[in-house]
């Protein structure tokens, strides 16, 4: 399974940004599999953003983005986007889309793309 994100820059506060995620490999072959959205920023731990199915039926957001930014798929081009919207300067970080079997609302994603920086100005 390869995943390949792209999107980031820098935007200005209360800006917004799309990110995008094109997947790959036999996980996208299954009918139950789960996408998601982590950010990193420098000195903090690994944050789950958003998750959703691969029916898009299901989506969850963490209460730091709920409202801000919407995660949605494309089955048939096996991608994964993130609208961004209202950026704040915390938004700052490294976004990192995951791939796994299951649900999207557990932690257990196996799949990670290698990652695309977002900065946001105050």
């Amino acid at each position: 399974v390869q995943l390949q994100a792209s999107g980031g820059g820098l935007v200005q506060a209360g800006g917004t940004l799309r990110l995008s995620c094109a997947g790959s490999g036999r996980l996208f072959e299954r009918y139950n599999y789960a996408m998601g959205w982590f950010r990193q920023a420098p000195g903090k731990e690994r944050e789950f953003l958003a998750g959703i199915d691969w029916s898009g039926s299901m989506r969850i957001y963490a209460d730091s983005v709920k409202g801000r930014f919407t995660i949605s798929n494309d089955n048939a081009k096996n991608t994964l986007h993130l609208q961004m919207s209202g950026l704040k300067p915390e938004d700052t970080a490294v976004y990192y889309c995951a791939a796994k079997l299951g649900r999207p609302d557990t932690p257990n994603y196996s799949y990670w793309g290698q990652g695309t920086q977002v900065t946001v100005s105050s």
